[in-house]
């Protein structure tokens, strides 16, 4: 065993450091989809601590910055589908910043804790603990600064379609990071300490590897079915896609008509399903009111609106009188999407590419739920899907079954709709609520409480789903808690650390 009380020496030098920190990234990238390879994120974490073990404050950010901006660069290379490449270097770059910033406290933890508390349960317990805490700590720092975070890239979502999801429903996302990271932390100890021929002394780790393996799904109660309808119309919906006026809302409502004459109780259509705003376009209302009458039933719709000088992206519940009353804006609009945060300091640096964006979106304030008939339906749009604040939210105010409405025509042949459905996937998982998630041009899928598809559309071709999907009630352990987990590892992480500094100065 290492003596605790030496000064730490990095695990690995530079020249092997830096390469096994590109290595972690690429392995990284392929646990999340297209490739979905889950059980890569395992030894992508393993290569990034062995990287980090030992490194002072500088080295650590090096070895960040090589992982976080190869990383990045890799998961959202899709942000330059229409763009270019300057928009994917920048957040590859700022995102890829950041990570390396908040990956340091791991590397000092390093340095700190076997000096602060040098015995067994230290070096396998405390330590690995306070490592998975800051990871949790530096995605839910990158998730939600600067203007409002990009939480795309979280370990956990990473498990939507592995063995390991259903964790979530007792934990939420950041509770099965935390979980994986310390499987993984404690693994890497056990080996440096060579204390793997005890087996006693492998007691813990097991039994973290037990509950990622074998945690049931929580349970919620079975609370009757909704006849949903889900409409891809895959129309002109690309920001530079060239359409005629009100070319959206017909091919959303040619791939509705095979269902006229069908029981149906909703019908949803995705993000951007409509040209124009219904509540000052009579054209539109009138469209969307032939539909509803149509199909005898609901139509939850989407649109870009305005009111009192302000644009919001809205989506409404258009009844069968009448017009819509119970409206959704998105919570979370995108920057440099959706608007432009400090535009005149961007402005000045690329104006080619913050002009095109002229219209400045306002995060919306109302409930993501809307009531259907007395069934009430939780709502997020597009990338909102990605917040736990607003999925729990709409599982906390009642809802029944999830809706996700999503625009992915800007991304068409990446990888960027598969990872937002994933995405969906978990949340499922962790709400145990069916999800229906639609999109303008696919990949449009309903999804089982459990994670499993009902039923899918393939991308970039018009279509529609009926099915009588699950409604379910009552609230998960992860939906519950995990608010008060992630303070707890955030703030138990970051006390650790100083701690241990503390006494490793001291001593």
């Amino acid at each position: 065993m290492s003596d605790p009380s030496a000064r730490p020496r990095p695990l690995l030098p530079m020249p092997l450091a830096l390469p096994a920190a590109a290595a972690s990234a690429l392995l990284m990238y392929a646990s999340y989809p297209g490739p979905a390879i889950w059980i890569f994120a395992f030894p992508a974490v393993a290569l990034l601590l062995l990287s980090l073990i030992g490194r002072r404050a500088g080295g650590a950010l090096l070895v960040g910055l090589v992982y976080g901006i190869l990383f990045f660069a890799l998961l959202v290379s899709w942000t330059s589908r229409y763009l270019g490449p300057i928009p994917w270097a920048a957040l590859s770059v700022v995102e890829g910043g950041l990570t390396a910033i908040a990956l340091v406290p791991i590397a000092l933890a390093y340095r700190w804790l076997p000096r602060a508390a040098p015995g067994p349960a230290g070096r396998l317990l405390l330590l690995p603990a306070v490592v998975a805490a800051l990871w949790v700590g530096r995605e839910l720092f990158i998730g939600n600064w600067p203007y409002g975070g990009f939480p795309w890239a979280r370990l956990g979502m990473t498990q939507a379609e592995s063995p390991l999801a259903p964790v979530t429903s007792w934990l939420g996302v950041s509770g099965l990071s935390f979980l994986m990271v310390l499987l993984v932390a404690m693994l890497i100890e056990t080996t440096r300490l060579g204390i793997w021929r005890r087996p006693l002394r492998l007691i813990a780790p097991a039994a973290v590897a037990a509950v990622l393996l074998f945690t049931p799904l929580f349970p919620t109660a079975h609370a009757g079915s909704m006849r949903i309808a889900a409409v891809q119309g895959n129309g002109p919906t690309g920001y530079f896609d060239q359409r005629e006026p009100y070319s959206v809302i017909d091919a959303q409502t040619a791939a509705t008509e095979p269902l006229y004459g069908k029981d149906v109780d909703l019908l949803v259509w995705p993000e951007g399903s409509l040209d124009y705003d219904p509540f000052q376009d009579a054209a539109t209302a009138r469209r969307m009111s032939r539909v509803v009458n149509s199909i005898d039933a609901p139509l939850l719709a989407n649109a870009a609106t305005g009111r009192d000088d302000l644009y919001f992206n809205t989506s409404m519940l258009w009844p069968r009188q009448g017009a819509a009353e119970q409206v959704h804006d998105k919570r979370h609009p995108v920057p440099f999407g959706e608007y432009v945060p400090d535009r005149a300091f961007y402005y000045a640096i690329v104006p080619d590419l913050i002009g095109l964006i002229g219209r400045e979106y306002t995060p919306g304030t109302n409930p993501p739920v809307v009531d259907v008939d007395g069934v009430k339906v939780g709502l997020a749009i597009c990338f909102d899907v990605i917040y736990d604040d607003l999925v729990h939210e709409g599982v906390s105010d009642g809802a029944e079954v999830l809706v996700f409405q999503t625009n992915n025509a800007d991304f068409r042949g990446t990888d960027e709709n598969l990872q937002q459905l994933a995405f969906a996937r978990m949340r499922a998982i962790e709400t145990g609520r069916s999800v229906v998630n639609v999109s303008t041009v696919g990949t449009s899928q309903i999804i089982r409480p459990d994670g499993s598809t009902v039923t899918a559309l393939d991308a970039d071709e018009a279509g529609a789903m009926l099915e009588d999907v699950e409604l379910r009630s009552g609230l998960t352990a992860g939906v519950v808690l995990s608010p008060w987990i992630q303070q707890l590892l955030v703030w138990g992480g970051i006390g650790a650390l100083l701690f241990g500094g503390w006494r490793s100065r001291r001593g």
